[in-house]
């Protein structure tokens, strides 16, 4: 009796060691993919379009930011923009008929003053010379002889500019400040579009932080949206297990509060491992390293099931 008892013990002890070593449930968290919807503009929410829980389609307008800061500068960008090209025609254009030949006049005018002042400096240095005048005299005819013949030359190079036409690098550089202004009006409203908040993909509104009359900062989170066509378990696999998987292994997951289970295929597993999850403490897995994996679910009744739901999942036979 006492051999066949000690025989007995030491099955089970077999039968507990083998159990122990054989693979463990995966345990886990049932999720979505998310994305996140942020402002471009620290502007006031005008009015929500949508509620938690809601599902929308790609492009359906969430939310609205109050725009009327945006408009004033989309108003001054196309003021410059305006200005810009009203400079670059007059530069292409080159200068009016009207103002050659205002150009011209002064020019002609400028002639006549010279010769005058040419003349006045001739009748004064002749009487200089009988010391019929004091030098001082002499000295001024002189200087304004000079000044006329300057004031010739610069009317003619206000012609010569106004025939010649305008410099190719004028042109270019006033081009060039129409193109910076066009793409600045372009990027205001763009910013000014997307202050109507719209849903990038099809999905369900997860979370919505802000209240009509909030002013999020720049960056700060809209919108919280679950995507994708089903939800996946966010599982961790424990060191002992990861030689055995690769992304399309089947396994059969259980969520908590669901009674049937579901069929899920590997999609993805972290190269790198992290520790274990307080939640997935058991004995001696808890100074185990693990490995991110994602359980992707099959069937049309994963489509309402709500993220954050604690899952447990075992390879498929």
């Amino acid at each position: 009796m006492r051999i066949e008892w000690i025989g007995g013990l030491l099955g089970a002890l077999a039968l507990t060691g083998c159990a122990k070593q054989g693979p463990q449930a995966l345990i886990g968290t049932l999720e979505w993919d998310r994305i996140a919807v942020t402002a471009e503009l620290a502007e006031p929410v005008l009015r929500w379009t949508v509620a938690e829980g809601d599902k929308v389609e790609a492009g359906a307008v969430l939310l609205e930011l109050d725009p009327r800061r945006q408009d004033a500068r989309i108003a001054e960008a196309r003021g410059n923009l305006a200005m810009n090209e009203g400079k670059l025609a007059e530069l292409t254009h080159g200068a009016r008929i009207e103002t050659i030949d205002a150009a011209r006049a002064n020019l002609a005018s400028a002639h006549a003053a010279e010769t005058d002042a040419e003349a006045e400096y001739t009748r004064v240095a002749a009487m200089r010379k009988r010391e019929l005048v004091a030098q001082s005299q002499l000295d001024q005819a002189l200087a304004a002889r000079n000044q006329r013949r300057a004031a010739t030359q610069s009317q003619e190079a206000q012609l010569r500019e106004l025939t010649h036409g305008t410099r190719p690098e004028q042109i270019e550089q006033a081009a060039a400040a129409v193109d910076a202004a066009r793409a600045t009006l372009s990027g205001l409203e763009l910013t000014r579009a997307r202050l109507t908040v719209v849903a990038p993909r099809a999905g369900r509104v997860d979370s919505l932080p802000f209240r009509a009359g909030d002013q999020p900062s720049v960056g700060a989170e809209l919108v919280s949206m679950l995507v994708g066509d089903a939800p996946y378990a966010r599982v961790f696999v424990p060191s002992s297990q990861r030689a055995e998987l690769k992304v399309g292994d089947r396994f059969e997951v259980r969520i908590q509060g669901v009674a049937e289970p579901f069929m899920a295929k590997l999609r993805s597993i972290r190269s790198e491992p992290s520790f274990t999850p307080y939640y997935a403490l058991a004995g001696d897995d808890a100074s185990r390293l693990v490995y991110r994996a994602e359980l992707l679910l099959e069937g049309a009744a994963t489509a309402d099931l709500p993220a954050g739901l604690p899952a447990n999942a075992t390879r498929a036979p």
